[in-house]
């Protein structure tokens, strides 16, 4: 999500690789759709073969652009002068990842309010996504946790060998959109928003606690008293 206009370098896709050649992964494979470091706009998507990454993606109407673009300077702002002090070799107590981590965080708890006309609240729509996300489990991935919220949706998922990430989010928004636009008797508007939010899990602990983050967001975001009662989740009924 590069600020409209913007002429200014992606310092936080500059920086991923920087961190990634250091930990001995590269960007030039030769699909790095599978393994490596790509970017769609201006967010840095991070692949690695064999690893369970966290997804976010969200309705096309759900942040503002003022709050996105708010965000996205508050995190250029930061990367920048990241950069400045590690190119004069000086510590600053910050980090590429804390700097993503916060604009997740920011950008999740303004979703949590409720932004846009969240039509993943009408059940029939919702019904629709948690199937879709479904239906290839155990065939092309594994979904370690999921949730459907009004605006937007997290899973937790392992792509299974032969199917990257980038095909399956794409099979789930076409299909998904595709009845809910029906439904909704929307035009050519776009139904999600092109670019979706994807990180790498590096350990089981932070796959731990992304998965109860996950299981828990319905609870926090104040749409049902336990995980167990929202029926658009890998959570409900205790399963």
């Amino acid at each position: 999500m590069r600020p409209h206009g913007s002429n200014e370098p992606n310092l936080g896709l500059e920086r991923t690789r920087h961190q990634l050649r250091a930990g001995g992964v590269h960007d030039e494979a030769a699909n790095p759709l599978r393994s490596g470091i790509h970017n769609r706009g201006y967010l840095p998507h991070v692949k690695r073969a064999g690893a369970s990454y966290f997804v976010t993606f969200r309705l096309a109407d759900s942040l503002p652009t003022e709050v996105v673009l708010e965000c996205e300077r508050e995190r250029a702002g930061r990367l920048r002068r990241l950069a400045d002090f590690t190119k004069r070799g000086e510590s600053i107590d910050d980090s590429a990842e804390d700097i993503e981590r916060d604009f997740r965080r920011r950008v999740e708890r303004f979703l949590d309010k409720g932004a846009g006309a969240c039509h993943l609240r009408r059940p029939e729509i919702a019904a629709r996504v948690a199937q879709v996300l479904r239906h290839f489990e155990g065939k092309r991935y594994l979904l370690q946790q999921w949730v459907v919220m009004p605006n937007h949706v997290h899973v937790l998922v392992w792509p299974m060998p032969n199917h990257t990430l980038s095909q399956i989010l794409k099979s789930w928004k076409q299909f998904s959109s595709r009845t809910a636009k029906s439904l909704l008797r929307l035009g050519e508007e776009p139904f999600w928003q092109r670019e979706s939010y994807d990180h790498w899990v590096r350990s089981d602990e932070e796959k731990s606690r992304i998965a109860r983050y996950i299981r828990n967001n319905p609870a926090v975001a104040g749409l049902c008293a336990r995980p167990e009662d929202w029926p658009w989740s890998s959570a409900y009924g205790g399963q």
